[in-house]
């Protein structure tokens, strides 16, 4: 019994370059991801669309029910401890979350529709299982996870202050720290949308400053993921 459940984890679980049933799961499953997804691109159901949901949904709970099955071989909790573990792990909610809203049919007794419909967009990240890519950077953001929460912190610093002080400087553009703060955002990231800006010389002379240090910044955890992908990438090209 044990040998035909760590079969079954090697299949659905890891994919080896020789292990032909592995890969043929892997394409089998991605395609029922993109599969998946079709409906979510129309706003008024059809019966074809709701067969689709319902079939991609039926095959993601016997994915789920297996994954759940071999729980024991992911984990590094052993016995019953790794059960009770895998359905909090990242991508068994995910896969509990674009699930759910196939098998829970409460549009017509509640105004949730559209939120049911925004949680089974988590069926896109069901692919980051079976693309060895962003297992990578998976790798390198849990590797670099405290450099990049450095920078974020610096981030979320540099926003808030900046918007304080736009909002000082110009309380009557803004009326309220919030559109500051999504000003701030859009500037650090020098997107800016132009629907709310400092209309003062003084507001000015800060938006440009904010936009020359976001450049700074926004290229900080983007030097930090490449850097780790490539040491990532060529650890993985000498195993």
């Amino acid at each position: 019994m044990k040998l035909q459940r760590k079969r079954i984890y090697e299949i659905i679980e890891v994919s080896h370059e020789n292990d032909i049933l592995s890969k043929a799961y892997d394409i089998w499953m991605v395609f029922v991801i993109i599969l998946s997804i079709i409906p979510l691109c129309f706003v008024k159901t059809t019966y074809i669309l709701t067969f689709i949901d319902k079939v991609t949904a039926f095959i993601f709970i016997i994915d789920y029910l297996l994954r759940f099955a071999t729980a024991d071989f992911v984990s590094e909790k052993k016995g019953i401890l790794a059960f009770i573990i895998y359905p909090f792990r990242f991508l068994a909610i995910i896969d509990l979350l674009s699930i759910l809203p196939s098998l829970i049919n409460l549009n017509k007794a509640f105004k949730i529709f559209k939120t049911f419909r925004l949680m089974k967009t988590f069926r896109v990240f069901k692919v980051f299982r079976y693309s060895k890519n962003i297992q990578i950077i998976k790798t390198v953001i849990v590797t670099k996870k405290d450099d990049l929460l450095t920078v974020g912190i610096l981030s979320l610093t540099y926003i808030f202050i900046s918007a304080l002080i736009v909002f000082q400087v110009e309380p009557e553009t803004f009326g309220n720290l919030f559109k500051a703060i999504y000003w701030a955002t859009v500037s650090l990231t020098t997107v800016g949308y132009g629907d709310i800006y400092p209309t003062s010389n003084i507001g000015k002379i800060i938006s440009m400053i904010s936009s020359f240090l976001g450049i700074a910044i926004v290229a900080l955890p983007s030097g930090i993921i490449i850097s780790g992908y490539q040491d990532a990438l060529n650890n993985y090209t000498k195993s």
